[in-house]
């Protein structure tokens, strides 16, 4: 029987087509690749009233929930969150605070927004390579040290060192804050006070927060 000589060309164009349709999708999926978030971590503990946020779109969280790049974590009024980046560091956030997350790598380092609220920083092991920096309104911290905390003290912003150091930058001005001692920042752009230790109960007032 005499083959179809509009089938055949019919069958190279379809080929044709499907070849086309397979080489667009594999360039579509190292695309997407690329656009997805890079997960650093975990909530590992949450109370009350909690959110993240990336691009621009809310997610609800809960224990186990994954943190990327990019987020940013808030809480309500009674909130209580405590993520954890890699195997080695634990921040936790008090009533009211937002923390954005502009880079973070387990073994390097990252780099953190302060965006209001409180905030609780602690790593163990070997310290990030590149280091650690935190940025607000009030100044900029770069963590040497394992263990901080920040936020509203007193009507002032405040920084405490409970281990490790921590170097606070403000008003063109950088002090080494040490164990056991903390800062004051009094307003945006102002200057940090000289490091000085501080009294039992304000120190326990700043751990309240995050009770």
């Amino acid at each position: 029987m005499p083959s179809d000589p509009g089938k055949s060309i019919r069958d190279r164009r379809d080929m044709l087509k499907a070849g086309v349709g397979l080489a667009g999708s594999m360039l579509v999926i190292p695309a997407l690749a690329q656009t997805r978030p890079e997960q650093i971590g975990t909530i590992e503990e949450m109370r009350g009233e909690a959110f993240a946020e990336l691009a621009g779109q809310r997610r609800a969280i809960g224990p186990k929930a994954a943190i990327f790049v990019g987020d940013i974590l808030s809480t309500g009024s009674t909130g209580r969150l405590t993520m954890k980046l890699g195997a080695a560091t634990t921040i936790k956030l008090g009533g009211q605070s937002r923390l954005k997350i502009d880079r973070y790598l387990a073994e390097v380092g990252g780099e953190f927004d302060m965006q209001a609220g409180h905030m609780m920083f602690e790593r163990r092991g070997k310290p990030a390579t590149q280091g650690i920096t935190f940025r607000s309104a009030y100044g900029l911290m770069a963590v040497r040290g394992t263990r901080f905390f920040a936020g509203p003290s007193r009507g002032v912003f405040g920084v405490l060192v409970g281990e490790g150091k921590v170097e606070v930058t403000g008003g063109g001005r950088s002090v080494l804050v040490l164990p056991q001692q903390g800062v004051d920042i009094k307003a945006p752009g102002q200057p940090p006070t000289a490091p000085a230790p501080w009294g039992l109960p304000r120190i326990r007032e700043m751990q309240r927060n995050f009770a």
